[in-house]
């Protein structure tokens, strides 16, 4: 009888496990501190603010996806405002840096590489919000209420 192989890509059949879902949440609020307290010498990031909003470990810990959004994207008077890649690409250029502030903040047995992407999800959910204020949508869903209501 063959064995049938069991493999599993970084997010799994079933999603990330546990132990990656734990060690993401310490890896994203130990890289909030670090860049909160620590001065990073970079022109892109000088006075900019970061939120990492998610860390997306493999799953045997040993890299990380860093999702990040400037504070202020998305808003055109923003200082950031169209400046996202610029300040992904700084991060990624000091992800040694932040690595080895990593490795003395976590008692972890391997300190994951790190990537950081920028979170498309802010742009997504604007875009939703958008469509959901066009005013032919709105009458689309106003017409599917009321026939609902007419069928209870």
């Amino acid at each position: 009888m063959a064995h049938k192989q069991h493999t599993r890509n970084s997010s799994g059949p079933a999603g990330p496990s546990q132990r990656q879902l734990r060690a993401g949440e310490l890896i994203r609020h130990a890289l909030v501190d670090i860049l909160r307290e620590e001065e990073i010498h970079d022109e892109a990031l000088l006075g900019v603010s970061v939120t990492v909003t998610e860390v997306r470990l493999s799953p045997d810990l040993k890299h990380a996806t860093c999702f990040v959004e400037p504070l202020g994207a998305g808003v055109e008077t923003a200082p950031t405002a169209g400046h996202e890649s610029e300040i992904i690409k700084a991060l990624n250029a000091h992800a040694k840096f932040l690595r080895g502030q990593l490795g003395r903040r976590l008692d972890m047995k391997f300190t994951p590489d790190l990537r950081f992407r920028h979170d498309e999800s802010f742009d997504a959910a604007t875009h939703i919000d958008r469509l959901f204020e066009d005013p032919r949508v709105r009458a689309d869903l106003e017409r599917r209420d009321d026939e609902d209501e007419g069928e209870a």
